[in-house]
């Protein structure tokens, strides 16, 4: 996807991205996609198979056509970019060259509020901003300060003449206390109200939360999940996508103020453990016309982390979980492999049973 994004301060509430004017009936499709991790095998991957340096872009080249075709790709970012010393769990840290690999395959946003989200403390936090700001990456979810977050929060998009407003909050930081003048956004309905109202002010057609939340490992919602989704609902919110738990959640719902993906999984990590080995692609697509605006469409699509050896090493590489192994560009998949993904594909179809799963398409398959 090849965008022109211009950026401007509308008022000193909120700022703006205008692409393009949208007919007088359009469309956007929106992509989210769960946690994107950095173990230290990942980081060790991305060097053995980059050469000089470090290379993920392998991670990301089975889905990179399906990212570039949407209007707005969002991933939830569980990891900073605090610099060297690079480490994975449980205080992340990861090569820049993530940042690169992400920006390249198609995300155009990156939430930043979760519970790794101090991991470098203070210096951690904003250098992980600034590395993304230097990548044209928008986000969203921490902030230097007071005054960023006055300025640029909530985040407000309008592309083909839809506009969204995106907010996003966390459970908590890991025991980790924010310090002055950093802020993270923590689950709080006071101030999720009042973030809700700001939002209200820009006569978005859409607003959308994303929520770090839930408890790990648990294949349903809690019952604070659920009440927090109600109160969402309750106050304007027309969508809800959450992350956390890394393993995939129920998706409820169908329509603008009741719908709601309770957890989309890992997009990728080295958590290879029943249901933890793969997630979802939670895609959107929204109408606006005559008539008003509205959720017409929303679907899932299965991805798998995939880790062949290589004569470079061991590969870190996300794969549809419908698409046939040989449309995996030569990568042998061994049988465990393939009764790993197999069982992967079978439980998040139990799952998520009655809506709408998404075709991988751009492979070809045989």
């Amino acid at each position: 996807m090849t965008c022109n994004w211009l950026r401007f301060t509308l008022n000193p509430l909120l700022i703006f991205l205008t692409l393009s004017l949208g007919a007088q009936e359009t469309r956007l499709r929106l992509v989210f996609t769960g946690d994107i991790m950095g173990h230290d095998t990942q980081i060790a991957s991305a060097l053995a198979t980059g050469g000089p340096g470090y290379d993920y872009n392998p991670c990301f080249q089975f889905l990179t056509p399906y990212l570039m075709d949407a209007d707005l790709v969002i991933g939830n970012l569980e990891v900073t970019f605090a610099g060297p010393p690079y480490k994975g769990y449980p205080q992340f840290s990861s090569p820049d060259e993530l940042a690169d690999a992400l920006k390249e395959a198609g995300f155009d946003i990156l939430v930043t509020a979760n519970n790794h989200a101090l991991d470098g403390r203070q210096a951690g936090l904003e250098r992980t901003l600034d590395q993304l700001d230097r990548r044209e990456l928008l986000h969203l979810g921490t902030f230097k300060d007071a005054e960023e977050r006055s300025s640029y929060y909530p985040l407000v998009v309008e592309k083909n003449g839809i506009r969204i407003a995106l907010l996003n909050y966390t459970y908590g930081t890991n025991g980790l206390k924010v310090e002055p003048p950093a802020i993270v956004n923590r689950i709080d309905t006071v101030l999720m109200l009042r973030d809700l109202q700001k939002a209200a002010l820009a006569q978005p057609d859409f607003i959308l939360v994303t929520m770090h939340w839930g408890n790990e490992y648990a294949l349903s919602e809690s019952t604070v999940q659920q009440e927090l989704a109600r109160f969402l609902f309750r106050h304007g919110t027309d969508a809800i996508i959450g992350s956390h738990p890394h393993v995939i959640q129920p998706i409820r719902g169908n329509q603008s103020g009741d719908l709601v993906a309770y957890s989309m999984g890992n997009l990728i990590s080295n958590q290879r453990n029943r249901y933890r080995d793969g997630g979802i692609a939670f895609e959107l697509n929204l109408l606006k016309g005559p008539g008003g605006a509205e959720i017409e469409d929303h679907g899932y699509l299965p991805l798998w982390v995939f880790k062949p050896a290589t004569s470079k090493g061991t590969l870190f590489t996300l794969v549809p979980a419908s698409a046939d192994p040989s449309a995996f560009n030569g990568f042998e998949m061994t049988a465990q492999d393939r009764a790993s993904m197999d069982q992967f594909l079978s439980d998040t179809r139990a799952m998520l049973q009655g809506h709408r799963e998404v075709e991988p398409a751009w492979l070809e398959q045989p």
